[in-house]
């Protein structure tokens, strides 16, 4: 993969900063998403019909899910043929051509919409190359430290985040086109794609301690029924840390007087500076320990937020949020790297896509209760439209931001329960 260089050692700090970055720029991308999503409305949608320019958008953005959902299924089996560089400079081409796509939609020659659907599927495949190549490279480096190393990795998606949002504010305040938003993005893709193909990296079969075939792994996953029940909880623990994320701005915009993607950036913020710190809590807690405490914190920071009504009630409940969704992401990564090592790269696959196929679930329940919850507390629709303003309007969406974060603190409050059975499980196996 590396000739040239195959007599070389591995250097796992300069190929844990690859890792990092590349990690760093899907985060961004996302942010990057989100802080242009009103431009490419206006520019794109908008002029295709007023009526529907939200729900186009809204499958816009999800698109880029789908992508990512769908690279991680596909490819995971499949990684040890392509090759830990092979697949991050594949990322790196993909996103950087998903920013082009997305940035020429209107001059594609096919219609502006689907040329922007095109666009955020390619990025999708991009950042879903990059965690298919991540978390297995990382077990791969550090097969002495797993859930710490892979703390530390995935600290850099919120880093992401930040950064990306921060650049976003900066080019809308320069009054720079949106556009712009994507070149230090493809910059970012070209230095790390390039930095991968010139490291020499450790073999896909070193990422887990049993190392495996593609058809084993298959076979090793079809004849553990229990990794599904992983994937199930992997869908809920991921839907307790992304769905409320994007729901921020929407619910608590126009009731706390800050907006709601400035909470999102703390949480972030917060969750960079504690992913490093994963390392001696698992080894004081337990990885099964860790997510019985992160699913309670959850549960209580959602339920809080539900409660929230000034900016320094929604930062408080926002971080006992952020300390319980801050370890789910890397902790259910690493527990069932450890449980089921002769499943490899699919299991992590597996457990990717359902954290990113967790988008489509439990956000538009969100929104459906937001907007039930609305119409019953101003008595109707036509009341809503035709009542609803100033002191009154404020009542009703803190009504439906209530009944919107509550219904989420149920998805961690049964976790809390259901980690907890586990174990109980796993104490009575040691004990026979």
């Amino acid at each position: 993969m590396n000739s040239g260089i195959d007599s070389a050692p591995l250097n796992r700090g300069r190929i844990f900063i690859v890792t990092l970055m590349a990690l760093f720029t899907a985060g961004a991308a996302v942010s990057m998403r989100a802080a242009t999503a009103v431009q490419m409305q206006s520019e794109y949608l908008a002029p295709l019909g007023a009526a529907t320019a939200g729900e186009r958008l809204a499958t816009a953005l999800g698109a880029a899910f789908l992508g990512f959902a769908i690279t991680l299924l596909l490819v995971s089996a499949v990684l040890a043929r392509i090759g830990f560089g092979r697949a991050l400079a594949g990322a790196a081409i993909l996103m950087t051509a998903g920013f082009a796509i997305v940035a020429g939609a209107g001059s594609l020659g096919i219609s502006t919409y689907t040329g922007l659907l095109i666009g955020m599927v390619v990025q999708g495949l991009g950042w879903g190359l990059v965690e298919t190549v991540i978390n297995p490279l990382t077990s791969a480096l550090y097969p002495e430290d797993r859930v710490g190393r892979l703390g530390i990795l995935h600290a850099w998606y919120p880093a992401g985040l930040v950064g990306g949002a921060l650049f976003g504010l900066a080019i809308d305040h320069a009054g720079l086109p949106w556009r712009w938003n994507m070149v230090p993005l493809a910059l970012l893709c070209v230095v790390f794609g390039a930095l991968a193909l010139r490291e020499k990296l450790p073999p896909v079969s070193a990422s887990t301690d049993a190392p495996v075939t593609p058809g084993e792994m298959i076979k090793a996953t079809i004849s553990n029924p229990t990794i599904f029940i992983w994937v199930v909880l992997m869908m809920f623990t991921a839907s307790t840390e992304f769905a409320p994320g994007q729901w921020l701005d929407v619910a608590l915009t126009q009731i706390v007087g800050m907006r709601g993607v400035l909470v999102l950036a703390y949480v972030s913020g917060l969750m960079f500076v504690m992913r490093h710190f994963a390392g001696p809590l698992v080894k004081r807690l337990g990885n099964i320990g860790l997510l019985i405490s992160s699913s309670f914190f959850a549960a209580v920071g959602l339920f809080a937020l539900g409660g929230a009504n000034s900016p320094a009630t929604v930062l408080a409940a926002a971080t006992v949020w952020g300390f319980g969704v801050a370890y789910f992401w890397p902790t259910m990564l690493a527990t069932v790297a450890e449980r089921y090592p002769r499943s490899g790269t699919m299991v992590f696959g597996l457990m990717g896509s359902a954290g990113a196929a967790c988008t489509y679930v439990v956000l538009p329940y969100l929104g459906a209760i937001y907007d039930g919850a609305k119409l019953a507390a101003a008595g109707g629709d036509a009341n809503l439209a035709a009542n609803a303003q100033g002191a009154q309007l404020h009542d009703i969406l803190t009504a439906a931001a209530a009944a919107s974060f509550r219904a989420a603190a149920v998805i961690p409050a049964c976790l809390v329960v259901i980690f907890g059975i586990i174990a109980v499980a796993d104490r009575m196996q040691k004990n026979l």
